[in-house]
């Protein structure tokens, strides 16, 4: 029997829910999927320039899985971009370290529902838990 995966620890989700490429209809696109854990581990060491050591480390598994993991990421991406296919970024095996909301009326993403300002006057129930999106 294999061994069960480990939750990935994620920082803090990502701001869009993936990328179309300009000039194909959305009705005539294929679809890549990128999983939460792969899109952390292109913004850790592509964009915070981390080594592949400390983003381990940050994401709470191996360095050579986090080299898996960044490799898929890298091949699902250059899939997409090549082939002119919609990236979305959803699903995987995570845990973000805090609680994240995302406001539906102006999509912002905040720490704690008492952190938002722009929409003040909403109720709670224009909060969308964004915890474990995936496992509802």
């Amino acid at each position: 029997m294999a061994r069960p995966e480990k939750n990935r620890r994620v920082c803090k989700p990502p701001k869009m829910k993936g990328f179309k490429p300009f000039g194909i209809p959305k009705c005539e696109l294929e679809i890549v999927q990128l999983t939460i854990e792969e899109y952390e581990s292109i913004r850790l060491v592509n964009y915070e320039m981390l080594q592949q050591k400390e983003a381990a480390v940050l994401m709470n598994v191996s360095r050579p899985t986090l080299t898996r993991i960044y490799n898929k990421a890298l091949k699902n991406i250059t899939k997409a971009f090549v082939e002119g296919k919609a990236i979305v970024i959803d699903g995987g095996n995570y845990k973000f370290e805090k609680e994240w909301y995302r406001c539906k009326r102006c999509f912002k993403l905040v720490e704690e529902e008492q952190n938002h300002t722009k929409c003040v006057k909403i109720s709670n129930k224009n909060f969308e838990e964004l915890i474990q999106l995936d496992k509802k």
